[in-house]
């Protein structure tokens, strides 16, 4: 059945084309075929959603979400994650290639896009491994893997150690265009790691991780960028001193962007409190300077976009001691919120703090998405933002209940999420 939406009455907020206005949104086949006060010629809903009071804007695009398929259903599943995206407005995802087996064979990918393909799952844009195995040492068949529908080529948290094998990936990449995402962390100087180099993990005994171990592995990666050519995305940065690092690259010319995981645009090491295992996160939260640093340069635009970094961790791997404790949080389900709080207290336009979720990752993944323009797939986040979300266990509808912020009430509750027009989420009542 063709379903003819009418989005009724809100306030539409569009960051690709600058749009913050009243108006109403006309879908028909899954596409948006009118934006405005009055319908298209010949349209005639079947469905009508009230948006009265709520914003209408582009459905969310996440840079990092782990599905926890293949391998690891113990933590998650498809089902369970992609429920997650929905109640969130996630309506696209990039997922990192640390399945088990790791995402270096066609196949696997195949796999993981067909079972993706429900009318209420997000769409899925996973991200091939860079080496075989993750292991740094043979490079996968990426233009294979990007046939079998892999949309960049990565390690994950995995580093490459030998640099002449970085080399080759890049140049490699380089050759077909294909981006490389790279999470700076040097192994050797985050060897055996848990928290921050700074004054918490002294307190607490805990082994730290300097900065040192981000700038020196963004050093390598930068001066092979310039030597390669190569598009690099930095995820997850974590320091002020790496995103001086990246600003510096940019203007002479190395194309790079970054983002940063919505952990760490609201705390700091001074979260992980008496050992809080639900802090315990890779990047680990640095200091209050660089969380500050962080939050700067995501309203300015120097950091590209704000991710979820959704990690699902089982009960047992959190309930043990911090340094024990396997890093992670979820954040499908919280993205938008924190987004909005994070725009609160910085005093932003919601057409710019949106424009970090939807628009602006859109573009790093090289997708025409994220924009509400006539056309376009009807992928559609309607949220009231007036009504706050308690996280709680219970209330998050991903299998991974590990995050810091449980207790906490944050801003924003979604209304509707609609995937290709298929309303993949009504939680108008709930």
């Amino acid at each position: 059945m063709n379903m003819r939406i009418h989005i009724k009455g809100g306030r539409v907020i569009d960051p690709a084309s600058n749009t913050d206005r009243e108006a109403d949104l006309f879908i028909a086949n899954g596409k948006i075929v009118g934006v405005g006060d009055t319908a298209p010629a010949g349209f005639e809903s079947n469905s009508i959603l009230d948006a009265t009071g709520c914003i209408v804007c582009p459905g969310l695009v996440d840079l990092s979400a782990r599905l926890r398929e293949p391998g690891y259903e113990y933590k998650a599943t498809l089902e369970s994650e992609m429920a997650a995206a929905a109640a969130g407005g996630v309506t696209r995802l990039a997922c990192p290639p640390d399945t088990d087996p790791v995402l270096d064979e066609p196949g696997l990918v195949e796999m993981l896009t067909h079972r993706a393909r429900l009318p209420e799952f997000a769409h899925v844009h996973p991200v091939g491994a860079l080496t075989v195995q993750l292991e740094g040492k043979a490079l996968t068949e990426m233009a294979e893997l990007h046939e079998a529908g892999c949309i960049a080529f990565g390690q994950a948290n995995r580093a490459i150690v030998d640099t002449q094998v970085l080399l080759r990936a890049m140049q490699y990449a380089a050759t077909f265009d294909f981006p490389v995402w790279l999470q700076a962390q040097d192994p050797f100087l985050a060897k055996k790691g848990v928290a921050h180099d700074g004054e918490v993990a002294a307190r607490l005994g805990l082994v730290g991780i300097p900065v040192a171990a981000e700038t020196i592995a963004l050093a390598t990666i930068l001066h092979l960028a310039r030597e390669t050519g190569a598009r690099v995305h930095l995820t997850r940065i974590s320091s002020a001193a790496g995103l001086e690092m990246i600003v510096a690259a940019r203007a002479a010319g190395i194309a790079v962007t970054c983002d940063i995981s919505a952990h760490h645009l609201h705390l700091s090491e001074m979260d992980i409190g008496f050992f809080n295992a639900h802090a315990r996160l890779d990047p680990p939260l640095r200091s209050q300077r660089d969380r500050d640093a962080l939050r700067a340069g995501l309203a300015s635009g120097a950091i590209n976009a704000l991710c979820s970094d959704h990690t699902p961790v089982d009960d047992d791997a959190k309930q043990t001691p911090f340094d024990e404790a396997e890093p992670g949080a979820t954040g499908l389900e919280l993205l938008l919120p924190l987004t909005l709080k994070w725009a609160q207290e910085m005093k932003l336009p919601l057409v710019t703090a949106l424009a970090r979720v939807t628009s602006d990752p859109a573009r790093v993944l090289g997708l025409d998405a994220g924009q509400l323009a006539i056309g376009a797939a009807a992928d559609i986040c309607v949220f009231d933002p007036r009504a706050g979300f308690v996280v709680t266990r219970d209330a998050l509808r991903s299998q991974g209940k590990n995050t810091p912020f449980l207790g906490l009430e944050l801003p924003g509750r979604v209304r509707y999420t609609l995937i290709d027009g298929h309303l993949a989420h009504d939680g108008a009542w709930g």
